[in-house]
């Protein structure tokens, strides 16, 4: 079996694209584990396996590097659509993608397809619409206990859950030091995307990045519309916020009704074939 793909990265956060309708595959956790192991496969933050088609709208499904499956990607997104467009599964520069969280809307900014915004959908920061454990509350600065220290954090869900932590200086250390933490809480049954935060202006915020199910990333497109939507809930930003990240920035617009815009770029970095001793090893 020779199972085609293409690799792209969004600011360094990179996937590889399999596409069912080329040759398709069991997409269990133990193939998945294995295409994206950077020693043993071909290594990646994740798989994009589309499009199927629901009612002529290009569906998407998501996959860890863990094998578990993520109900929304920013990154994920842009990616998926410059495939689209490329593939010209899509003809017009304005189209709709469908994930388990929810339809987007995205818009291809340019001749190739290297920018692209997507309206990411609505914030919420109701409890059990995140999912958050406890009452029925709105999770804005509350407090929370890893490890005996205690963090002010703010949770919200973009159509995935997300944890937001604000901080006068953030690290990749201090990421990888609070993310497996975070993400695992009793608080949390799903599990949950963390950021720690820092402020610079009413324009700009840095964060960094553990995933769900995917570690410490050098970006991310949910994380980043998270993040600045806390910050903006808590009245440390304004509507147009550019988000600083290690392997790059994006822009963020929050609506007065809470619906978030992002736009950013994105590249293809190579294509081609799993070798016939890769495709031996992947099951069903």
């Amino acid at each position: 079996m020779a199972v085609h793909f293409k690799k792209y990265h969004g600011l360094g956060n990179d996937y590889l694209v399999i596409d069912p309708n080329v040759q398709d595959f069991a997409m269990t956790g133990a193939n998945i584990r294995l295409i994206c192991d950077r020693n043993f496969g071909v290594g990646s933050d994740g798989i994009l396996y589309g499009p199927t088609f629901e009612n002529d709208v290009p569906a998407l499904r998501i996959f860890n590097p863990d094998g578990s499956e993520a109900e929304k990607s920013g990154n994920g997104l842009r990616i998926f659509a410059k495939y689209l467009f490329e593939k010209q599964y899509v003809r017009l520069k304005r189209f709709k993608i469908k994930t388990l969280g929810g339809i987007v809307d995205v818009q291809v900014q340019d001749e190739t397809a290297n920018l692209i915004r997507i309206d990411m959908g609505k914030v919420t920061f109701i409890s059990d619409e995140i999912p958050v454990a406890g009452p029925r509350r709105e999770v804005v600065n509350e407090v929370l206990d890893i490890n005996g220290t205690e963090y002010k954090v703010t949770c919200l869900s973009i159509g995935n859950p997300h944890c937001v932590i604000p901080m006068p200086q953030v690290s990749e250390e201090k990421a990888r030091a609070l993310g497996p933490f975070v993400e695992n809480h009793k608080l949390f049954p799903n599990r949950i995307n963390m950021q720690i935060v820092r402020v610079i202006d009413r324009a700009n915020i840095d964060i960094r990045i553990w995933e769900r199910g995917a570690g410490y990333t050098l970006a991310s497109g949910s994380s980043s519309c998270a993040a600045a939507a806390a910050s903006h809930k808590l009245g440390f930003v304004d509507h147009d916020v550019t988000v600083h990240m290690p392997g790059g920035t994006l822009r963020i617009e929050i609506a007065a009704d809470g619906q978030i815009r992002m736009t950013g770029p994105v590249e293809g970095a190579f294509e081609g074939c799993f070798h016939k001793d890769l495709s031996q090893r992947i099951s069903g």
